[in-house]
């Protein structure tokens, strides 16, 4: 079982579920290019190539620290599933994606303030059967969760992942692709263990 909200305990090599959603529940991906502007931040922190900004210095390169294994992302919430091989990691990475997410959707929009409720929230996942019910619920976030564009699930099931997804540490769980659609298909399994994952899940 996950240890609920557990942002201040940093262990190095420990998964973690990550949960943050809009202030006021508002709507924090109001179009396509949103979201790929936030998928765009996992590739500048945790992707292999070398990235500077605006002044020519070098963006923080996350990607030996901490992978990211899954992640939906819904219009006023997101679900990650991060995998902290170094201590501090996933603070840094978080900080630091929120944080420029935040400025990209307030120069957007006009707006100004806080764009998410609180910091993130994040919980312990111990056991690898957890881990795949975690997965599970990230992954079964939206309705249509077998269709969504903005879930990680297309890169369990045959797409080629990009390199700031690690999505092998589940995989590997599993015989093939397939068998993994399987399990998350099954919705008396799913139904049974839903209550028992809300109870746990950061945030709620």
């Amino acid at each position: 079982m996950p240890s609920r909200n557990v942002v201040k305990i940093d262990l190095p090599n420990t998964l973690y579920h990550v949960y943050a959603r809009g202030h006021g529940r508002m709507t924090i991906y109001r179009d396509d290019d949103d979201f790929r502007v936030f998928f765009n931040l996992f590739k500048r922190y945790l992707g292999t190539e070398n990235t500077k900004d605006p002044r020519g210095r070098p963006y923080m390169d996350l990607h030996e620290k901490i992978e990211l294994n899954c992640y939906c992302l819904m219009p006023n919430h997101f679900h990650l599933l991060l995998y902290q091989s170094e201590p501090s990691s996933m603070k840094k990475l978080m900080h630091a994606v929120t944080s420029s997410y935040s400025k990209y959707f307030n120069n957007k929009y006009g707006s100004s303030g806080a764009l998410f409720e609180t910091t993130y929230k994040a919980s312990i996942i111990g056991t690898n059967s957890y881990i795949l019910y975690i997965s599970r619920y990230i992954h079964r976030n939206p309705k249509d969760w077998h269709s969504y564009n903005y879930s990680s699930l297309p890169y369990y099931i045959g797409r080629m992942a990009p390199e700031w997804l690690r999505p092998q540490r589940i995989l590997d769980l599993f015989t093939s692709g397939d068998e993994y659609v399987e399990f998350i298909s099954d919705i008396k399994d799913y139904k049974s263990s839903l209550d028992d994952i809300k109870s746990e899940i950061a945030g709620e």
